[in-house]
């Protein structure tokens, strides 16, 4: 026979099931939400910065 599971999410770092309302199922990872985050920005930053560094190579490079 089939049950019927309740309305649920899953937490985005553990996997979890969660109630709809939330996000994160624990301090812990909140935590390692908000670390991933800042590592994720500064990859990007540092890709942007890499990007703008490879152009002024090649304009400045062939004068």
């Amino acid at each position: 026979m089939v049950e019927k599971v309740a309305q649920h999410t899953h937490c985005q770092i553990c996997g979890k099931a969660i109630p709809i309302a939330e996000t994160l199922c624990s301090e812990e990872c909140k935590q390692r939400y908000q670390t991933m985050v800042k590592k994720r920005k500064m990859l990007v930053y540092i890709m942007y910065g890499l990007i703008a560094f490879i152009l002024v190579l090649f304009l400045f490079g062939s004068i």
